[in-house]
């Protein structure tokens, strides 16, 4: 914890607001205790913390309504409620109602820290990617993605809440969108012990999917002459990601649920069932409630799945990670094909940002890494870029080739935009725009500035 920040602690028990005490001692802390809920939520109002620390059952007030008058006061402090009565299912609801984390009772320590470290963390990064002009990739990473717009902060929010809780997640969104790093991410924060295993749904026969889950034993069908363990024990205390879930053959849905609903499985051709300890992440572009509908996909299924559900938004949704990712994958390539590019050319920046981008950011890579491939120089011009993305945009657009074009002044305005923010500096606005400074001075009389 870099920052001073200030933290309240809720419990009807002496010991264990002393012993919370202790723990989240630190140099940079301010701790207030409370013995009742009343005192706890008058220090809220008092101190405004960053972080409240509850417990669920106290006399005259829950730790859920504790929670709730939180929320009501400043939907921006972040609440940890603590009990000796944990379920994943009632963990879950609670983080549903807003709460950060939800801890079982006697609280590990090294567990608490790491939590209450993790969120003041998260906040720190969240606030300086949304309100930076310019944000370090490595404060606007999460698990491996990049961004800064609020609607990836608040989802990396989410899966963080949610990750050493869930049983079940459904994650829908576009195709391209980065739903496997969703997933993958969701396996890393929950610290299970087991592997991530992979099946995608889409790849596989519809008479291998029994076996692939549950596995077989020798003899259960022609050619199996041996054992198989399915992906189920492959993930036992681990994560099962079915990708593109919407595939599933129906007959295959049915004993999915089976398994899910009892953490069980039967092997086929075995008549002993076996007990396995999986956490399911599931993902699809498609509708399922649409699906569902169409007699596509079972309903309880959708409903046993969907305990929580995480919704990745297209790139079309996140302008303002655009750059962001261009520059990330400008310096991934660079490295991969030990070139020295530096960044893109203005009008380049400026096709890149008003292209629709339908196959998200996975198309968005591939552009890039493309064009890094091609260049010769140190900066991407347009020269690199596919013909249809330009070609698109110059039909849709009516663009022409001079200075009174929809694309010379988008040019002009990254001008202006790139010598207001260096101040007139003619070299920090070249550097700003990934251009010499000769090519800024160029760009200057061009447009008359």
């Amino acid at each position: 914890m870099s920052e001073s920040i200030s933290i309240v602690v809720i419990d009807d028990n002496p010991g264990s607001l002393e012993l919370l005490s202790e723990a989240l001692a630190h140099s940079d802390a301010a701790i207030y205790t409370a013995a009742t809920p009343v005192e706890g939520l008058a220090l809220v109002r008092k101190f405004r913390p960053q972080l409240v620390i509850t417990d669920l059952v106290m006399p005259g007030m829950s730790g859920i309504e504790v929670l709730q008058a939180v929320v009501a006061f400043d939907a921006s402090i972040e609440v940890i409620l603590m009990t000796a009565h944990y379920t994943a299912e009632t963990a879950v609801s609670a983080i549903r109602q807003g709460a950060a984390d939800y801890l079982q009772k006697p609280v590990r320590i090294a567990l608490l820290r790491e939590r209450v470290a993790a969120l003041i963390d998260s906040a720190r990064r969240r606030k300086k990617a949304r309100v930076s002009a310019e944000v370090n990739a490595q404060d606007a990473q999460f698990e491996g993605q990049i961004a800064k717009s609020n609607k990836m902060w608040d989802m990396f929010g989410t899966i963080q809440k949610i990750a050493p809780h869930y049983r079940s997640v459904l994650i829908q969104g576009p195709t391209g969108t980065g739903k496997d790093l969703v997933a993958t991410a969701l396996h890393r924060r929950s610290k299970a012990r087991g592997r991530f295993v992979v099946l995608n749904c889409s790849a596989v026969i519809e008479t291998l999917f029994e076996s692939e889950l549950f596995g077989h034993v020798r003899g259960a069908f022609t050619g199996a002459d041996k054992d198989k363990i399915g992906l189920f024990e492959l993930a036992n205390d681990g994560t099962l990601f079915l990708d593109e879930i919407g595939d599933m053959p129906l007959p295959t849905q049915a004993k999915l649920l089976r398994a899910v609903q009892n953490q069980e499985i039967l092997p086929v051709g075995s008549l002993m069932a076996r007990k396995v300890n999986v956490r399911i992440v599931a993902a699809t572009h498609r509708d399922l409630k649409v699906a569902i509908e169409h007699g596509r996909f079972r309903e309880d299924l959708y409903y046993r799945l969907s305990m929580v559900e995480l919704t990745v938004p297209s790139l079309k949704e996140r302008p303002e990670d655009i750059l962001l990712l261009v520059n990330h994958f400008i310096q991934k390539f660079s490295a991969e094909y030990s070139k020295q590019i530096v960044g893109l050319t203005p009008r380049t920046s400026v096709v890149l940002q008003r292209y629709e981008w339908p196959g998200n950011v996975r198309e968005l890579e591939h552009v890039i890494g493309r064009a890094c491939m091609l260049t010769d120089d140190t900066v991407l011009d347009v020269d690199v870029l596919p013909d249809q993305l330009v070609r698109e945009q110059i039909d849709s657009q009516a663009v022409e080739n001079d200075s009174g074009s929809i694309l010379a002044n988008q040019e002009r305005r990254l001008v202006i935009e790139a010598l207001h923010r260096a101040a007139g500096n003619q070299s920090e606005a070249a550097r700003r725009l990934g251009i010499g400074r000769d090519a800024l001075r160029y760009k200057m009389k061009q447009y008359g500035l």
